[in-house]
């Protein structure tokens, strides 16, 4: 490595963020990314363990070392080639993936681990700053056809690896714009939607096809097609005109919260309120559900709670609370006891730093309101005895609730494509494949692959790229009896 003695030498240095006055005010990216210099030194602490666990840590396996050492080095553009080598689109997890990289890194044991994640940031933006990331066209054509269902992250990785090995593909999107959760879920303050843009033009450049606004599954009446889509295809024409179909649609069934008073109006699923969002942000039509000057309750205490506690700040909320059911966790972890694995400890996010109250074992009993219309949460505390999760007698108080997002994650994805296709289930109502063996990806209806939340259910974005180019890989096995493609 670069400097054998740097994790001695130099302390981790975190990404600048807009201070929180400021960044409420608008919903454009506001971190600040790390200097060239900044970036170096933080290159220099990678420690030449020897057992780089933060190798495995990284869903797609990113080659974290060599790329920490170009960096010090200032090799910048063997940097983002050796990146790309093992992700598509490190722009995407260089903002939004929690690093469990970070968390296996062995200067983590008894140090702050490597800021990998915002090195990663750094390579990939520099990249696009100097024009080095081109389209990479396929030599030779195969002549086979492979059709894409769903946008998102396994779905443009599947995509882009299937067009690079000489398929043509045709990627289907029932929304009007590519993305998925990344362009819909995700709040722009947090990743911008120019960077899908401009992957979506290198991919067109590549080959790939997009068709937009198109359902694939069946026409039923109050369905997604028409929240959704202006026109639908059959599984069964796929099937006839493509040579293989890869289903990557995500998680987007949430888990709701069957209590007295649920039906009041005011209480919303987390994607109702963020989705509109981002449309709005986008250009679209104004959200109809504002936060603006209201008491607003979370409920659920992970990434999409924090989603809705950030944009709720932006519409200038009077308040914003957020509950967690389980209780709240240590502030730093136990080391010796979880490395290298993803450690359970408190997290805060730059949202629960603009302005947020949060509480833990807390579950809801009821809400009440007058006129059809939530008024107030009716709370009770818990506390874990004998291994299961019971009620505080006594505990039972009220909060003001003029809005509540419920974000306790999401439980499968849409059911109505994966019955459309005939596609057998696991338990948890994802589609039932295995990731090994000869028919990797592979699902029980003829010239079916399934892979990212379609396939593992509520995912992160990187294990939804990694999915995609493995099942991208299987695919290109499948109909070419080889594949030259990484796994």
């Amino acid at each position: 490595m670069g400097k054998v003695t740097g994790f001695m030498e130099y302390e981790r240095l975190s990404e600048h963020y807009e201070e929180p006055k400021k960044r409420v005010k608008h919903y454009k990216e506001f971190v600040l990314a790390l200097t060239d210099d900044e970036a170096k030194t933080q290159g220099a602490r990678c420690m030449d363990c020897g057992i780089p666990f933060c190798n495995n840590g990284c869903p797609v396996n990113n080659i974290i070392p060599d790329f920490n050492d170009l960096v010090y080095q200032q090799d910048w553009k063997q940097a983002i080639d050796v990146l790309h080598s093992t992700n598509n689109f490190p722009e995407f997890t260089g903002r939004i993936c929690p690093a469990p990289c970070e968390a296996a890194c062995t200067l983590g044991i008894h140090e702050a681990p490597v800021g990998i994640k915002s090195i990663e940031h750094a390579i990939i933006d520099k990249a696009w700053a100097n024009d080095w990331v081109k389209p990479q066209i396929a030599k030779q054509k195969t002549g086979k056809k492979v059709a894409i269902v769903g946008s998102g992250p396994a779905g443009m990785a599947a995509a882009q690896q299937l067009a690079r090995a000489g398929h043509d593909v045709t990627l289907y999107e029932k929304n009007d714009r590519v993305g998925g959760l990344l362009r819909y879920g995700i709040p722009d303050f947090k990743m911008e939607k120019g960077l899908i843009d401009r992957r979506v033009e290198q991919m067109k450049a590549e080959g790939v096809k997009f068709e937009t606004g198109t359902f694939v599954g069946k026409d039923t009446p109050g369905k997604e097609v028409k929240n959704y889509s202006k026109k639908v295809v059959s599984p069964e024409q796929l099937q006839k005109d493509f040579d293989a179909v890869v289903i990557t649609g995500g998680a987007e069934q949430p888990r709701d919260l069957p209590v007295p008073g649920r039906e009041l109006s005011g209480i919303h699923y987390a994607l109702e309120f963020l989705i509109p969002q981002n449309k709005e942000v986008a250009g679209d039509n104004k959200n109809e559900i504002r936060a603006d000057g209201k008491h607003v309750i979370v409920i659920g205490g992970g990434d999409t709670g924090s989603d809705c506690v950030g944009t709720s700040n932006r519409h200038g909320a009077s308040s914003v609370s957020q509950f967690e059911l389980l209780p709240q966790p240590p502030a730093e972890e136990n080391k010796p006891l979880v490395w290298p694995y993803w450690p359970t400890k408190l997290r805060t996010s730059s949202s629960h730093d603009e302005g947020c109250d949060r509480d833990w074992s807390v579950a809801t009993k009821r809400f009440e309101g007058k006129n059809g219309k939530v008024e107030k949460l009716i709370g009770v505390r818990l506390e874990w005895k004998d291994g299961k999760m019971q009620e505080i007698a006594g505990s039972e108080f009220e909060m003001k609730a003029d809005l509540v997002f419920l974000a306790m994650g999401f439980v499968s994805p849409v059911q109505q494509v994966l019955d459309a296709f005939g596609v057998e289930k696991d338990a948890r109502g994802n589609a039932k494949a295995s990731t090994e063996g000869d028919k990797a990806y592979y699902t029980n209806v003829s010239k079916v692959f399934a892979a990212g939340d379609m396939r593992r259910g509520q995912s992160l974005v990187v294990w939804a790229i990694r999915e995609g180019r493995q099942c991208a890989r299987a695919v290109d096995e499948f109909l070419m009896g080889s594949s030259v493609l990484p796994r």
